[in-house]
């Protein structure tokens, strides 16, 4: 029986992304289960991901990967370093304003303005640094 980096290579052959790798990696050392836990999504995601038959956003799951187990950081206006993974979180949640609380109304205003936010192309935008690097250890 293949491992998940056997399975990830079979399927991807030369064009296997680093990321992908580091997904196939990640389930070698645990499981497949716990990685989409870490993930916060489906085991079949990660399965069909690794097999790359994924029929849904690839970009939005590399993300995700690179924020969770690349240690991806980019820099945010209001709350400084952050994964890639708590900046999509942070984007997805901007689509609806909840008041309930400051912190969520600050980021609702922070993340619409941000070139990275979800569905807005906004080319005069000059405020913030919105840079993707690796983190160092």
């Amino acid at each position: 029986m293949n491992g998940p980096v056997d399975i990830a290579r079979d399927a991807w052959g030369d064009d296997l992304p680093d990321w992908v790798l580091a997904l196939a990696q990640a389930c070698a050392l645990t499981s497949q289960n716990r990685v989409a836990e870490d993930l916060g999504r489906s085991a079949s995601l990660v399965s069909t991901v690794l097999r790359k038959k994924y029929p849904g956003n690839m970009e939005a799951i590399e993300e995700r990967v690179r924020g969770v187990f690349m240690s991806a950081v980019i820099s945010c206006p209001v709350l400084g370093d952050l994964p890639t993974d708590v900046c999509q979180m942070w984007r997805q949640r901007a689509t609806r304003l909840q008041t309930h609380n400051t912190h969520r109304v600050r980021m609702f205003r922070a993340c619409r303005q941000c070139p990275r936010y979800i569905g807005v192309n906004r080319p005069d935008f000059t405020g913030g640094c919105f840079v993707q690097r690796q983190a160092t250890l």
